[in-house]
């Protein structure tokens, strides 16, 4: 059992880490880089990052937390006595995340998509895009904290 528990918790782990350094990206780079944009090239960058990245990262993002759950059921069944509740924990970070990113940000990623694709800058693109900053910190740190308690889980295999 615990090979499975290691090779799902790995699995969660390569996952969300791909989200988790987008995240990262832009809560360290881009949001200075996005400061200094005028609005319609802001929308243009904005609109047609989110156009590929809602349509890429699904697949990592669901692998991820798919895996993350098959971590926390598994290291119940048939873990160590910490392993269930790490894991658990991490796939609760994890479901914090997509409330967030389904409540706040798909919405203005959404926003943004369709604005970039017609050539239109809405009257409120900064606001948008300060909403969907301003939860960029929780995200990453949700993802990291996931991250840091599957690999936990993995030390106490």
């Amino acid at each position: 059992m615990s090979l499975a528990i290691g090779i799902t918790a790995v699995l969660a782990v390569l996952g969300l880490a791909v989200i988790f350094g987008t995240d990262m990206s832009v809560a360290v780079v881009q949001r200075a880089v996005y400061a200094e944009l005028d609005d319609r090239t802001l929308v243009q960058v904005v609109g047609r990052g989110h156009h590929y990245g809602d349509r890429r990262f699904p697949v990592v993002g669901i692998g991820g937390t798919v895996a993350t759950a098959a971590t926390a059921l598994l290291a119940f069944l048939g873990g160590a006595p910490w392993t269930g509740p790490l894991a658990a924990a991490a796939l609760a970070l994890v479901i914090v995340w997509l409330v967030l990113f389904v409540g706040v940000a798909k919405p203005i990623n959404t926003r943004f998509t369709a604005a970039a694709a017609a050539g239109e800058v809405p009257v409120d693109a900064r606001a948008l895009q300060a909403r969907w900053e301003s939860i960029i910190p929780l995200r990453a740190g949700l993802l990291g904290a996931a991250i840091a308690l599957l690999c936990a889980t993995l030390f106490l295999l």
